[in-house]
């Protein structure tokens, strides 16, 4: 159940909006061993009798018998079908600073990277098999971390913690040298004590590695399995902890067909604008992080005002993005845009910076939902990005002003430099979100709309 955890964590890195695993009997074992907590009379807090925060061994039963209704459908579609046969899976490394860029650990090892800091913690990879497969590294190579390494612990609980110390896994680790820190969310976010540094190298096994995000943005750092980070620690430098031999994955693709769509025509509802006119900021960059368009370090300050969070904007990707910035400049980005964190400060920075619209190649669906959700327009239109790119001066910089555009939400077209391109129409319910400043605005106006009735 770890390792799905840690899958299903993942597939938010690319652009899922959840990763779904199937319910069977491991996931019913699981359920299993977690009766005692949710039942214990000693569980924190208060729960009214209807309430969904926990479950018993009937409850289990209950799915089991019925578990039919948690599977898709059989003649259910996709868009896309991959299939990766793990036995030809060579471990791999991610980054530096990016968590799509990846490399293979016989290659990393070829390029012999020294590390400054080695990190095993986060509520991804610190569950208590994460630390046994570290300490085993350390029991099979020996030794200490190496001279000039700080190696960082921390369990993704305390309940992890105390079982980890009960096998002797916690203590292994600390006698080789690593440093522990409490359970919770610490360097991974960019908070507390080991924070990269400048010029520094580190390898986590966390899940994001965005610039910026777990200290200063001139470091690096990459991505790998507490087995590679324990082994890493150890040797100074990053390296597997067994030999691996490389070779390609087996893998296979089924994609479905897609047939272009014409514009279409909406109808646009009463405060929603009809057209939106502006010059072009485009940001040549796919998979841009919500780390890059609203660094970590603000992330937990919850006294900015809008216009401080403004200011902050894309200055962790691009520090001249505000210098180029217009009020009423339509960003364009490129592929996946709004991947990794959740934080919605990420949606909310660019609606107080009077950016009317984001465009982009396609979406993060986590950032979809949440620009939706706070009232801000964004949209896909992978033919404008595709435009662009074919554009020279357009690709010189991080970010590039481009020509002024006109979007025409009833007509479902732009245009940009002479050229048309449809994008898909805007929802009523979308239109509905924009019009109310958000769902928890829509929300409240219908409640009291129903109020009044009554």
């Amino acid at each position: 159940m770890s390792a799905r955890m840690t899958i299903a964590n993942m597939t938010t890195e690319w652009g899922a909006l959840a990763g779904v695993f199937p319910f069977d009997e491991v996931t019913v074992n699981y359920l299993r061993s977690r009766v005692p907590e949710f039942t214990s009379s000693n569980r924190p807090g208060k729960r009214g009798p209807n309430s969904r925060s926990g479950y018993n061994t009937t409850d289990i039963d209950n799915w089991w018998k019925n578990r039919t209704d948690l599977s898709a459908d059989s003649d259910a579609e996709y868009a896309i079908e991959l299939e990766l046969d793990l036995a030809t899976v060579v471990p791999h490394v991610s980054g530096p600073n990016e968590v799509k860029t990846m490399v293979s650990l016989p290659e990393m090892e070829r390029k012999h990277v020294p590390i400054q800091k080695a990190y095993l913690l986060s509520c991804v990879n610190a569950r208590f098999e994460d630390l046994h497969d570290a300490a085993e590294v350390v029991r099979a190579k020996g030794g200490h971390v190496a001279d000039g390494v700080e190696f960082y612990l921390a369990p993704a609980s305390a309940e992890v913690q105390a079982r980890s110390e009960s096998n002797g896994d916690w203590q292994t680790l600390l006698g080789a040298g690593a440093i522990a820190l409490p359970p919770g969310c610490g360097a991974c976010i960019g908070l507390g004590r080991g924070l990269v540094q400048k010029g520094e190298i580190a390898i986590s096994a966390t899940n994001r590695n965005f610039k910026g995000r777990m200290g200063d943005r001139d470091a690096y750092v990459y991505l790998g399995s507490p087995a590679v980070v324990a082994a890493s620690a150890l040797a100074g430098f990053i390296c597997a902890p067994k030999n691996f031999a490389e070779r390609a994955a087996g893998t296979a693709v089924r994609r479905a067909q897609s047939k272009p769509k014409p514009p279409a025509s909406v109808e646009i509802m009463a405060g929603f604008p009809p057209s939106v006119h502006g010059r072009v900021l485009f940001i040549d960059k796919d998979n841009l992080n919500t780390d890059g368009i609203y660094g970590s370090k603000h992330t937990y300050r919850d006294d900015m005002t809008p216009e401080e969070m403004a200011a902050v904007t894309f200055e962790n990707y691009d520090p001249k993005f505000n210098t180029l910035y217009q009020k009423g400049d339509v960003v364009v980005g490129g592929l996946n845009f709004g991947s990794g964190s959740s934080r919605e400060q990420a949606a909310t920075a660019l609606k107080f910076k009077g950016i009317p619209c984001v465009i982009a190649a396609s979406f993060s669906e986590t950032y979809k939902r949440n620009a939706f959700n706070n009232g801000f327009v964004v949209f896909e239109c992978p033919e404008l990005v595709t435009h662009l790119r074919t554009i020279p001066r357009m690709r010189d910089a991080p970010t590039t002003v481009g020509q002024e555009i006109t979007i025409d939400y009833a007509g479902s077209t732009l245009t940009v430099d002479g050229k048309s391109f449809p994008f898909p129409p805007l929802s009523p319910a979308a239109q509905e979100l924009i019009v109310a400043g958000g769902a928890e605005k829509l929300v409240a106006s219908r409640l009291r709309r129903g109020s009044a009735g009554e």
